[in-house]
């Protein structure tokens, strides 16, 4: 047969592609599987995970502010809940003869009003901000991302009313609502977490149902549920891994919000029952000392907790450059 022999029909297929550059063609045939329509929310195709997971890693400690601050963070944990295992005081019983003792060999950071060792009594107040902290931002965000995706995705009436309860528990005062709370029930840390978490999820639920309502109207989505993939599938597959870099964004931002709130009740009195402690409760016994010499019982606690705060949100920021790097990539 010469080359210049004209061929009709789907015979012609074959040939055409076998004198051209390949072509990709979607698998979006009538009657294919809902799973053909993914969104763009991964790497680049055939790219390693390992190799991603590097890249992320570059991306992350190219942002030099989120390196210091993961590196002060886990220093933090190691000292909060380590460190009690190597420097080891008695935080359940409290020696008034030894009070406001400056630094020295015997006690490196001096002591407390109360008589506690400052170096230990700040490891173990560490344990319970870090613990209210982490835990506080999980359960918000688990919360408010499950609310926020079901109102944005399933629109309508349901929507109103979920985002009317949202707005309703954002206009309770955070600090009348704690006092309330301490008034009618005896403070403890899972109480603490209780009340902060009710106030922290309605800002994660606005946050994930506006991305939600952009998402949700995009081709990707569109086209899969066309194809009838199911509605948790949907918001699954699709909304929420496509929404990732604000929902990270916004739990580190809870971590910082949830540590300052936690301070801000040990302030007012409402802080875990002793012997347990918090870096709020250290420094609020400091504030007593504020214009005396014993500088050792206010600055070091407010240092923890300010650097603490501020290497949490530097951390988001890194995590929002590598999420943010990875989805430019997946829509190239």
């Amino acid at each position: 047969m010469s080359d210049d022999t004209k061929i009709d029909g789907p015979e012609a297929i074959p040939a055409q592609l076998a004198s051209s550059a390949p072509v990709e063609v979607p698998d979006l045939e009538v009657g294919a599987p809902a799973r053909a329509i993914e969104a763009p929310h991964g790497g680049e195709s055939g790219t390693p995970r390992w190799t991603r997971l590097l890249e992320s890693l570059r991306t992350f400690t190219g942002n030099r502010l989120a390196l210091v601050g993961a590196i002060f963070l886990v220093a933090v944990i190691l000292f909060s809940f380590v460190g009690p295992l190597i420097y080891k005081t008695n935080q359940s019983a409290s020696t008034l003869l030894n009070a406001n003792l400056p630094p020295s060999s015997q006690y490196p950071l001096g002591t407390g009003p109360e008589g506690y060792d400052m170096l230990g009594r700040l490891m173990f107040g560490g344990q319970s901000t870090l613990e209210v902290g982490l835990i506080v931002a999980l359960i918000a965000t688990a919360f408010g991302t499950l609310w926020g995706s079901l109102a944005g995705y399933l629109g309508g009436v349901i929507d109103a009313i979920m985002m009317r309860i949202v707005d309703m528990t954002l206009s309770i005062p955070f600090l009348f609502f704690a006092v309330l709370i301490a008034t009618l029930l005896t403070p403890s840390l899972p109480l603490i977490i209780v009340a902060i978490t009710a106030v922290s999820w309605p800002g994660t639920a606005r946050i994930v149902r506006s991305e939600t309502l952009s998402i949700k109207t995009r081709d990707y989505v569109t086209a899969a549920s066309g194809f009838g993939s199911w509605h948790l599938r949907l918001v699954g597959r699709h909304i929420l891994p496509n929404s990732i870099g604000a929902i990270v964004v916004t739990a580190t931002l809870k971590v910082a919000t949830a540590i300052l709130l936690f301070a801000t009740l040990a302030f007012l009195g409402l802080s875990v029952p002793p012997p347990a402690t918090s870096w709020g409760e250290t420094l609020t016994l400091g504030i007593h000392h504020l214009f005396d010499s014993y500088w050792w019982e206010l600055w070091l606690p407010a240092a923890l907790i300010t650097l603490t705060v501020i290497a949490v949100s530097a951390i988001g920021d890194g995590f929002y450059d590598v999420i943010s790097k990875r989805q430019s990539v997946s829509s190239k």
